[in-house]
């Protein structure tokens, strides 16, 4: 937490397994059952001794009740403001199943993951193989679509963990804890840009009537990476020419005879042509409310992707200046 342990070398692949063995040792378990999580600075050595103490200080605390779920949601946090935590109680194999998970994250995020950590538990019986299919259909429309400033750090990780005993999920009782993980998945990804640095908005952008889910995610992130777009909500400017031609040069070919825009549910732009709209209750409905909706429909087919991402505000900027030095 602080120290992302990236680009240090050996020694930082041997401090790496060293803080697993710690970890084994305080919890009685094997360095292999161990997994490792890094994020902050790049290029800083770990102060070893304050990690070794507080493993052992850790896991004198370890518990199973709600304060210690807080606790270690709170202890993952860097810039973060608020922690992140969500969860499901599903049937499935017909017995009480739980899936809870812990996030952080609050700048360096981009498509792909980025400097975020999330680690979701469950007590499902599930096959590794299962799991890691499971986790790789929802990170792919969960974490790999959320956007604060489209810098993919060198740390980002998402673990699933299964204890659960019995006999593992049948292919229906998959389908029911997939959809779970997803919920779980959803809300901490939202919590992750909701909780951007020096952000005044959430945006919640849905492209639609692509040819390919490729091609919607495409035109989504390009949007989502625009600094004129990302500021434009920042002072509640419905300039729909940004957003449409960020659309334009994210290198996927569509009709631009059929394209419609809203914010907020506000139409602005339809079927390649601007509308009139009033332009001072748009702003207003941006300024208002901390969460801004823009919704951009193609006639190219039926796929489609909903993205999140922020504005781009003055404090982020004073934010990143500061960071390090």
């Amino acid at each position: 937490s602080g120290n992302a342990n990236a680009c240090t070398g050996q020694r930082g692949l041997h401090d790496a397994r060293e803080m697993a063995r710690a970890a084994a040792v305080a919890c009685d378990a094997t360095e292999k059952q161990c997994l490792v999580l890094s994020t902050g600075v790049i290029g800083t050595f770990l102060p070893m001794d304050k990690v070794l103490a507080g493993i052992r200080a850790a896991a004198e605390k370890l518990s199973s009740d709600q304060e210690s779920l807080l606790s270690a949601a709170r202890g993952i946090l860097t810039t973060d403001t608020v922690h992140k935590i969500a969860g499901r109680t599903i049937t499935s194999a017909g017995r009480e199943v739980r899936v809870t998970g812990i996030a952080k994250g609050a700048a360096m995020i981009g498509p792909n993951m980025a400097t975020m950590l999330a680690v979701v538990m469950c007590d499902a019986a599930i096959e590794p193989g299962d799991a890691q299919s499971a986790l790789q259909q929802v990170v792919d429309v969960t974490f790999n679509c959320i956007h604060v400033d489209g810098h993919m750090s060198t740390n980002d990780t998402v673990l699933l963990l299964a204890n659960g005993g019995g006999a593992p999920l049948t292919v229906d009782d998959l389908g029911t804890f997939t959809g779970a993980l997803r919920e779980v998945c959803t809300e901490l990804a939202r919590a992750i840009p909701a909780d951007g640095e020096g952000a005044s908005h959430l945006v919640t952008l849905d492209v639609a009537g692509c040819a390919t889910v490729a091609a919607a995610r495409k035109i989504a992130r390009t949007i989502a990476d625009s600094p004129l777009v990302k500021t434009a909500i920042a002072g509640g400017d419905p300039n729909w020419g940004r957003i449409v031609s960020a659309a334009g040069y994210a290198g996927v070919e569509f009709d631009p005879a059929g394209i419609d825009l809203s914010i907020n549910d506000i139409p602005l732009y339809e079927q390649g042509r601007p509308i009139e709209f009033e332009a001072r209750a748009v702003s207003e409905s941006i300024r208002s409310n901390r969460d801004t909706h823009i919704e951009l429909r193609f006639r190219e087919g039926d796929a489609g992707v909903r993205f999140w991402t922020t504005d781009l505000t003055a404090e982020y900027v004073r934010l990143n200046a500061d960071y390090h030095t």
